[in-house]
Parts: C-alpha cells; structure tokens; sequence
C-alpha cells in the first residue's frame, strides 16, 4: 500500500512518491514510458511531476493524463522567466495536457539569483503565475531549485505554496548552505509550504564516462540501499512526497521501497548517513566538492 500526505497549505493528499514525467519522457519507447505510467496509477500514485523540458513527456503523457484526470494531481512547470513567455508555455503545456487547470504551477530550476531576479523583475514570469491563479488556471504556486539558498532568497519576496529540492542523505555527509535542506523545512514547517524532494535516492555525481541510467547522477540501485535513501528523505517532515528518478529501469525499486515505507526516527537517520558515507556518497551540490 501506498501512503498518502497533505502537501502542506494546498490541502492536496499526495501519494509520497509522485510520477517523474522525465522517466516515460526520455523512455526508449512510447510503449515502455505508457506502460509504467498505467503501472503506477494501478498502485495508487496520484501524481505527476511534468515540464516541457523532459523530452517527449508532454506529448506522451498527454493523452493519459486526460484519461486519469480525475485521478491524479498535476504539478507542472516553465523555465521561462518573462511574463510574456511564461504564459505562452503555460497555455501550451495545459492544451498538451488536456487540463482546464494545474493543481502546482512552478518556476523551474531556478538555481540563480541571476534567475531570481528575472523571476520577479518588471515583465517577470511571476506575473504571469499570479495572473494565472487569480483566473483558475493554476490553483498552487510553487518554485524548484537545486540550490537551497536561492529557495531561501526566493521565499523572501513571495509566499510560495510550494517548493522542491534534494532532500537525500548524502547532502548531510557534507552540508553546505547550497545542499543544506534543514533551513528550509524548517520554514516550510512554520508558514505550511508544501516539500517535494527530488533527487532521493542520489549517490554521488557520475564519476565514469559509463552511465548505466539516464540519471546526471550516479543513483543507488540496490533493494536496501533505496529503502535506506527513500525512507530517509520521507522521514524529513514536512516532505510530503518524492518525484521518482529520471529511468524506469529504477521505479520498481522505488515503488517497492515506498510500499514498505518506515519512517526512521532519529538514530536511524543518523546510521543511514553513515554507512552511505562509507559507500562513498556525496552531496550533489556544491560542484566544487567533486574538485578537492
């Protein structure tokens, strides 16, 4: 069985691990990235992680995600920073999808103050969001980021209803303030933000040239070491759920992980840190810990 959590102030009940539209996006065939997506519906995941970027997800997913509509809660977003564009994508991405609406409307990796600062400028794509919501277009505004400062910046000048980040173990071998999520959930705690971690079940930064997943990131692809690095990203609180790796070679181990969800308390999370520490994990970010 599949747990179920609110996402913060949205009031949403999320499944804690959502459909990552990157995965059937850059699948091998439409066929392969349809089958999985049923798959996952039939265990009871209600959500689904979608973007323009992620190759064909889009045009793929489109179709079924106007079948499962009723089901499902769709958390979508835009790289685009100017307000003009921004709703250009928007209207795109809803005809593509066949929704009236997104339930989570969000700026994209928005890893730069550089982006920030576009973000919410004169003709800034913030604009647009606020627009969007105030017509029923997007019920929920929320940012991404793999930078946890620029979230933190971010959440300054706008009440996001949610934001997404790394949330795994190995951003606690080494914190910085780039990777150090504590901050934030914290935050996320008192104002009732909605947590969606990605990049869970992360290991380090790809260290050959031989890439075995369609992951920037070498992922643990071990039945235990999955169970230890989802469990521990879903015991943070408040983070609701967990937008499944970027291949579906590694969604059963996921989805396997997440029906047998243990919430560790405090020592564990602590053991789970360890011993991936001994298994070399690193945190993602900052780049420049790969230099040393």
């Amino acid at each position: 069985m599949i747990e179920y959590r609110r996402l913060g102030r949205t009031e949403l009940r999320v499944s804690i691990i959502t459909i990552g539209g990157c995965a059937p996006g850059f699948a091998s065939t439409l066929e392969e990235a349809t089958k999985a997506f049923k798959e996952a519906i039939s265990l009871g995941l209600n959500v689904v992680d979608i973007a323009p970027t992620y190759g064909k997800a889009e045009d793929r997913l489109g179709p079924l995600i106007k079948k499962y509509r009723d089901k499902l809660i769709i958390t979508e977003k835009t790289k685009q920073r100017t307000k003009k564009d921004a709703w250009i994508e928007l209207n795109k991405s809803l005809e593509k999808l066949g929704a009236k609406y997104f339930d989570v409307y969000q700026f994209h990796a928005v890893d730069t103050i550089e982006d920030l600062e576009k973000i919410f400028s004169r003709d800034g794509a913030i604009h647009a969001f606020i627009e969007a919501k105030e017509v029923g277009l997007i019920k929920n505004i929320g940012i991404t980021s793999h930078n946890v400062q620029t979230i933190l910046k971010a959440l300054e000048k706008f009440d996001f209803d949610t934001v997404m980040t790394p949330i795994n173990a190995g951003n606690m071998i080494i914190p910085r303030p780039q990777n150090d999520f504590r901050p934030l959930l914290k935050i996320a705690i008192d104002r009732d933000i909605g947590v969606i971690a990605i990049k869970a079940i992360a290991k380090r930064r790809w260290s050959t040239s031989n890439k075995r997943y369609n992951t920037w990131y070498e992922p643990f692809d071990q039945q235990d070491d999955v169970d230890k690095a989802l469990w521990f990203a879903l015991s943070q609180e408040p983070v609701a759920t967990y937008s499944m790796a970027c291949d579906l070679k590694l969604w059963p181990l996921i989805i396997k992980a997440a029906q047998r969800f243990k919430r560790l308390d405090k020592k564990e999370q602590e053991d789970v840190i360890k011993c991936f520490a001994q298994k070399s994990a690193m945190p993602l970010f900052p780049e420049d810990l790969y230099s040393k």
